[in-house]
């Protein structure tokens, strides 16, 4: 028998598969095709301080072996799904839901942040600083190790919860930023966010997205992904969930070897509803396979 068990700062998941935010909703609909108990956890979607109706469209393309979206942080608002949305998870998922967080300002993401210290099932925040800074030209926190370090001091500063930091990949050295956040009191670091891109109509002469460029997602990126995650677990001693063009028990697998503790299924859920409850079911004989006994073990185990 293969131990899927994994943990993520001191949190125990009964599998690695974590529904990567954005993909998942708040598990609403995913919950009417199985049982979402089967999950390690699953990330909601991105949560702002007041409701976002998103970018105007059209804001998803389809690109080979991928997909490009500029959805926007489309949500109901930190109040609203606390309110409503909460409520429901208790209802279709027993096990620690993993909250992402967005936000346009320090001062949003601490109220957002703070404002989830006493939802009981919340058990990660996982803070999304690819967000524009409005205080700084619209500049992404993500991507300026100095402002990465204030939004998770920020956090860390208001919330009990484990704070893991989400990283946008569009930068010049993503161990730099990760080193950042492990200083400033992170607990944990989530790779990558999308990739950006953009794809022009031949026809139109024009962009197919209407924001002009999206976010790179799907199997495309998956070597991306990868060798950042390598990267990161080199850079710094914190859990790692892993993300980026995952869509097979084999690619789990390697993202573990490359650094991650658990690894987050995004572009593959939209693809097929069911890829989450396929990984799972294929993980065992993946790591038998691998002569694995213990799916834990295969954490940073590619790293001499």
């Amino acid at each position: 028998m293969v131990s899927l068990s994994v943990r993520l700062a001191g949190v125990e998941l009964k599998n690695p598969v974590i529904p990567a935010s954005g993909t998942f909703g708040y598990g609403r609909e995913y919950a009417e095709l199985y049982d979402l108990d089967l999950l390690g956890s699953f990330s909601w979607k991105g949560t702002t301080a007041q409701s976002r109706p998103g970018n105007p469209q059209p804001r998803i393309a389809e690109t080979a072996s991928g997909m490009l979206n500029a959805v926007g942080l489309q949500n109901p608002g930190i109040d609203t799904v606390i309110a409503e949305e909460v409520p429901n998870i208790a209802k279709i998922f027993h096990g620690p839901v993993i909250a992402n967080v967005g936000g346009f300002s320090l001062q949003e993401y601490a109220e957002n942040c703070a404002k989830l210290n006493d939802v009981e099932q919340v058990s990660i925040l996982e803070v999304n600083i690819s967000c524009p800074n409005v205080h700084a030209g619209g500049k992404n926190f993500g991507s300026d190790p100095r402002a990465a370090a204030e939004v998770t001091r920020t956090v860390k500063a208001v919330t009990k919860k484990r704070v893991f930091m989400k990283l946008s990949p569009n930068v010049t050295d993503i161990a730099e930023i990760a080193r950042a956040c492990a200083d400033a009191g992170a607990d944990g670091i989530c790779l990558i966010n999308t990739l950006l891109g953009m794809r022009i109509d031949l026809k139109t002469k024009k962009p197919l997205i209407a924001n002009r460029t999206g976010g790179l997602s799907g199997p495309a990126v998956f070597p991306v992904a990868v060798r950042m995650v390598w990267d990161v677990y080199e850079a710094v001693q914190l859990p790692i969930i892993g993300c980026g063009g995952v869509s097979s028990a084999e690619d789990v697998c390697e993202m573990m070897l490359a650094g991650a503790s658990a690894v987050e299924i995004g572009a593959a859920n939209l693809r097929d509803p069911y890829a989450c409850k396929k990984i799972i079911e294929a993980l065992p004989g993946v790591c038998e396979r691998l002569g694995v006994e213990r799916i834990a073990d295969l954490t940073g185990a590619a790293h001499g």
